[in-house]
């Protein structure tokens, strides 16, 4: 009988392993949905319109600047700001696309 009582809280402590592992699952699953998924997705939304961005697009930066680009390179962007002033920036620097030359 005294064997019983000692081998009781072992099973209960594997059950209570189980619900452990269930609810670090759970957690892990709610992370992934509400966080992880929404910002590979933002991610691949703004790798999208860096690469589709084209010589005539009004952008913005990430600095507040408004321009016209005027070239592009690989890894930076020619902004035309005003009359005869043109700036370069890192494409990575563009917050958004405001208007697209083939929208216009």
């Amino acid at each position: 009988m005294e064997h019983l009582i000692a081998m009781a809280p072992q099973g209960g402590g594997s059950a209570n392993l189980i619900s452990t592992l269930i609810m670090f699952g759970a957690i892990f699953l709610i992370f992934y949905f509400m966080i992880i998924r929404p910002q590979q997705k933002r991610a691949k939304q703004r790798e999208k319109m860096l690469s589709n961005m084209q010589k005539g697009d009004k952008v913005v930066t990430s600095g507040g600047l408004h321009g016209t680009i005027a070239g592009l390179d690989e890894k930076t962007v020619l902004l035309q700001v005003g009359d005869n002033i043109k700036m370069k920036f890192e494409k990575s620097a563009i917050a958004s696309v405001i208007s697209s030359k083939e929208g216009s």
